[in-house]
């Protein structure tokens, strides 16, 4: 498991990548230059997000920054991979999209779209892999403690949490982590095209 954030810029970005005997080299802020080894397992979730509403005067230049880093990083990474995934028996994807994928909030259009083309992303390659024995899923995480979190005042963070999440706190990368894993075992071999929600149970609350 590779961990890391970035805040430079006044942007908040985080990569998780699931891997084995597979490495690569990261660009700022994502983007793939070159990888050694054999892919087997890949989770690309590099993210961003900035304030930018459909009437905002710079949402061209936030729009094609967060697409980069969101969406087409993922693409990248996967087709990079094509090859070593498909050599291997029963190659994995994994991608990192968001519950606001699942809805929308005001404000943050850029990320809102590249969360929702993630998801799309995810079900168009399940189907373009499948007779190659790949799979390909998505972890769409809530509230979680991150770098990009971090900014949000502790008390706010507690108040939100209270008042959206079920399980009343924020979850963790680890818990993350551990629902990306376990579609990449060989226990979710018939599991492809799946969008699973690691929310603390945000999204199936009414209220």
């Amino acid at each position: 498991m590779v961990v890391g954030d970035n805040r430079s810029s006044g942007y908040s970005y985080s990569y998780r990548v699931v891997f084995r005997r597979w490495s690569m080299t990261l660009k700022d802020p994502c983007g793939p230059e070159r990888y050694v080894g054999t892919a087997m397992d890949l989770a690309p979730g590099a993210g961003i997000s900035t304030i930018a509403a459909v009437d905002s005067p710079d949402l061209d230049r936030e729009w094609e920054r967060v697409m980069g880093v969101n969406l087409e990083a993922a693409i990248t990474m996967i087709r990079l991979s094509l090859d070593d995934l498909k050599q291997t028996d029963g190659g994995r994807i994994v991608n990192i999209a968001s519950t606001e994928g699942l809805g929308a909030t005001r404000g943050i259009l850029p990320y809102t779209v590249s969360k929702h083309g993630v998801i799309g992303l995810t079900r168009a390659v399940a189907m373009d892999l499948a007779r190659a024995g790949v799979t390909c899923n998505c972890i769409c995480p809530g509230p979680i403690e991150t770098g990009m979190t971090d900014p949000i005042p502790a008390d706010v963070r507690a108040a939100f949490a209270k008042r959206r999440v079920p399980l009343g706190r924020y979850g963790t990368p680890e818990e993350v982590a551990h629902a990306v894993l376990s579609l990449a075992l060989p226990a979710s071999s018939y599991i492809t095209g799946a969008i699973l929600c690691v929310d603390g149970g945000l999204m199936v609350q009414n209220t």
